[in-house]
């Protein structure tokens, strides 16, 4: 698709979209009068939402219309507030005005999700799977975890620090130093992204007071984004298990990432797991590998 195609789109889109929504915003929930009188415009009409949101009506008419005109974040703001966008819409309508979009928020309906995230990994048995927020501190994890990470209730758990403090994951980690790196240019790079969110300054203030291998590695300022990482971690009871390490988000929930542990072709590894998921295997997991 050609540039002038690819601009032509997006203003067709800009403008059904303004409309979609114009229309199913009614005056009594813009807190206007209807008037009683039989409206031939369903929802808002353009010169309520220009004086609702503060601009000229010539403007929004406009901008509705997808013409070469200046966008601020502040007037498309105000208009996502008169047509009550979503945070999924507001950041749709910032692409469609050829803006870059604000940092994905979570809805408050989508608060609670913690039900069906639990299922989610609770359904990768007998693999480990966890999820943790934006800044590194455990939130969820499967049985599988606890085994095989270390992960338990009631333990402060960050998946930055403890890489590097954790001295049973450091003696048990084949691959320690060749993940260290990316580690921290995946953790820097979430950090440039909101430079300055002060849960971030707090997790990497205590990173380098907690450890000289993290604050030599941080100062090489390199960047990677989250993705793959293999594992290799010998188990005091089964012995090496080799897994690559996945992580993903959902867009739903930017501030969560779930992190699915899939076993390789390698030590026999899937059966293993599989063991120490079993009755068995429970009873011999007495001293769980942290990491």
């Amino acid at each position: 698709m050609s540039e002038g195609t690819l601009k032509s789109h997006r203003r067709r889109e800009l403008r059904e979209f303004l409309m979609s929504r114009r229309a199913r915003v009614t005056p009594g929930e813009a807190g206007l009068p209807d008037g009683g009188a039989r409206r031939r415009t369903p929802g808002l009409r353009r010169e309520e939402v220009a004086v609702l949101a503060g601009v000229g009506a010539s403007w929004y008419q406009w901008l509705e219309q997808g013409r070469e005109i200046s966008v601020s974040p502040q007037v498309l703001d105000s208009v996502g507030r008169v047509l009550r966008l979503s945070n999924a819409e507001r950041r749709h309508l910032y692409l469609l005005a050829g803006l870059n979009p604000p940092v994905a928020e979570v809805a408050p309906e989508k608060q609670e999700m913690c039900d069906g995230l639990r299922r989610l990994i609770d359904a990768w048995m007998p693999y480990p799977a966890h999820i943790m927020d934006k800044y590194y501190n455990g939130v969820l994890h499967n049985d599988a975890a606890a085994t095989v990470l270390g992960m338990r209730p009631g333990k402060r758990w960050n998946c930055l620090i403890d890489f590097f403090t954790d001295p049973m994951y450091r003696s048990r980690s084949r691959n320690w130093e060749a993940n260290a790196a990316t580690v921290v240019a995946q953790f820097r790079a979430v950090c440039s992204a909101s430079p300055d969110d002060e849960g971030f300054q707090a997790v990497l203030a205590e990173a380098k007071e907690s450890s000289a291998e993290f604050t030599a590695l941080w100062e090489r300022r390199d960047i990677e984004d989250a993705g793959q990482i293999r594992k290799e971690l010998e188990h005091p009871l089964v012995g090496l298990l080799c897994m690559e390490s996945s992580v993903m988000q959902m867009p739903v929930r930017p501030d969560l990432s779930i992190v699915l542990h899939t076993p390789l072709d390698e030590a026999n590894t899937a059966a293993k797991l599989e063991w120490l998921a079993s009755p068995e295997g429970r009873r011999g997991a007495m001293y769980p590998v942290a990491g």
